[in-house]
């Protein structure tokens, strides 16, 4: 055993400690029910009825972290399976598609089999698998695609679908105690599809003949049909298609939604009834909006990834999904900056830290074990500020400033900061600017400003801390030594619009002494508010 492997096994990050499970499980092997494939799989779900959701790249990005932690454990191999539920039927028509009038005539037909409503593809389903494998490769996951339409209709289910039938009256036995009494009478694990409509039809099984492999119901016309239950020609309701699923492709690792565990609870019960082990599971607390609703992809409250990825790269989308799985989170978009530089620090910090530390840190595993070595020597906060100080019109204007307080880092040396410039821009006029509430100092606050300004307008000094500590101690001889919070806070709200902002010292050295005495000059003098 390697020393890094020893380091590993004893690693206390969570995908660490879920890793250990599926050792435990290896080490239980097939005598406790787990299939004997050769590999451990790992699965994720995704339900493509609406546009990807960013809940799916969660699903795939901490998936990838736990596979990754249990690669370094282990030589046994692995794959992961990013499984689309697409031969589901459209149940409601999204909030946030076009063409809502012509989706709603395709109701309850599989999604594969719904016309796309951007024009793009061939099916609604492909549309939005198309959309889910673009950002997952995009991200760089390692992943095998897998369509139900494809499994169903190819026949790789039909064992399944034929085991199931035989033990239908063990599925019926689970499923029923958890259904209201309207649902019960109806019920039927088997959702054939009507040879007439085309849809996914709700009804009941009137005869089943686990020999034949086939399935008696009433179909949309009225008329009685007998059709095989293989072949694509029908699909299980999906607490039992979970369930199949998990049987049929021996899956051994997946996570799922705290709004999902009574469906774990029950699909884990029919994979026994079938002779199977279920996989090894984690519950993660589900996203919510800036309001504290849970985000729907129906709805499309919430943020898509393509929202976020407009303001900020994907290494900071992984570290909110690492970031404490268990604890509900709300997701939206004042997130952002807090999270990029937090992401800045774990990576600054990587470089310096033992083996052992290194695996506690999420740069890490949102990086497969290799974190790119280029530092990012600006916070996001200090650059949305720069912005806000200089309302540049390009890039290049706001380098201009980098490049006075940091002579040597240029675009071409640091790309990372060079995208972070160009998101800090994008952000600050989509969510700063329209935000600013500038107001007049009181008495104190304004001979305290007109002191600071004066001071740096006649200052040599050009470092930050420097600066910082010519800031305090202005405030302090301005009745703020017990309250220079309040004092910084007053600079932020005159000067820039906003209650915070980073390290005065930071600003003022990035923006110059005298162009921050400028930029105060300005605000005491009432323009901003006469502005606004």
């Amino acid at each position: 055993m390697t020393a890094f492997r020893e380091i590993a096994l004893k690693a206390k990050a969570w995908p660490f400690e879920e890793a250990r499970k599926l050792l435990a499980r290896l080490q239980r092997g097939p005598a406790a029910g787990a299939p004997d494939k050769g590999y451990l799989l790992f699965e994720t779900g995704y339900g493509p009825s609406g546009l990807p959701h960013i809940g799916t790249f969660g699903e795939v990005a901490r998936t990838s972290m736990v596979r990754r932690a249990f690669q370094e454990m282990s030589d046994y191999p692995t794959r992961l399976f990013a499984f689309s539920d697409d031969m589901d039927g459209l149940r409601k028509v999204p909030d946030n598609v076009p063409n809502k009038e012509m989706l709603a005539q395709h109701l309850k037909k599989p999604l594969t089999r719904v016309p796309d409503p951007f024009g793009k593809y061939e099916s609604f389903g492909a549309h939005n698998n198309a959309m889910l494998r673009s950002f997952l490769d995009a991200f760089g996951f390692e992943y095998e695609f897998q369509s139900s339409t494809d499994w169903y209709a190819s026949g790789r289910f039909d064992a399944a679908l034929l085991h199931v039938l035989r033990r239908y009256d063990d599925v019926i036995a689970l499923v029923l105690p958890t259904l209201g009494p309207e649902r019960r009478a109806t019920y039927s694990p088997f959702l054939p599809i009507s040879p007439s409509t085309g849809r996914v039809l709700e009804v009941p099984i009137l005869h089943r003949d686990p020999d034949a492999g086939t399935i008696v119901f009433e179909d949309e016309d009225g008329a009685k049909v007998e059709q095989p239950v293989t072949g694509g020609r029908a699909k299980l309701q999906w607490k039992a298609d979970w369930a199949m699923r998990w049987y049929a492709l021996g899956v051994d690792y997946e996570m799922s939604g705290k709004d999902l565990i009574p469906s774990v609870e029950l699909s884990s019960k029919i994979v026994r009834a079938l002779g199977h082990l279920p996989p090894e599971v984690l519950t993660y607390e589900l996203f919510l909006d800036e309001k504290g609703q849970k985000i729907s992809k129906s709805k499309g409250n919430g943020l898509a990834v393509e929202d976020w990825l407009t303001y900020s790269g994907p290494e900071s989308l992984a570290l909110f999904m690492y970031q404490k799985p268990k604890t509900a989170k709300k997701l939206y978009f004042d997130a952002i900056p807090k999270v990029v530089d937090e992401y800045a620090a774990f990576l600054d910090a990587y470089q310096r830290q033992s083996p052992e530390e290194r695996l506690e840190n999420p740069v890490w595993h949102i990086h497969a074990g290799h974190p790119p070595q280029e530092a990012w020597p600006l916070s996001f906060a200090l650059l949305l500020n720069l912005v806000a100080a200089s309302n540049p019109d390009s890039k290049e204007v706001l380098w201009g400033f980098i490049q006075a307080y940091r002579p040597g880092v240029t675009p071409e040396a640091y790309p990372s900061l060079d995208r972070l410039v160009g998101y800090a821009m994008r952000y600050y006029l989509d969510f700063i600017l329209p935000a600013k509430t500038f107001r007049a100092p009181d008495e104190a606050e304004r001979a305290g400003l007109e002191a600071l300004a004066a001071a740096l307008e006649t200052t040599a000094e050009t470092n930050g801390e420097a600066l910082q500590n010519l800031s305090f101690e202005i405030g302090k001889a301005h009745g703020f030594a017990d309250r220079l919070r309040d004092w910084f806070r007053a600079f932020y709200e005159v000067a820039l619009g906003q209650e915070q902002g980073p390290r005065f010292g930071s600003f003022a050295a990035l923006f110059g002494p005298k162009k921050t005495a400028a930029l105060l000059r300005q605000a005491l003098s009432g323009a901003f508010l006469k502005a606004a």
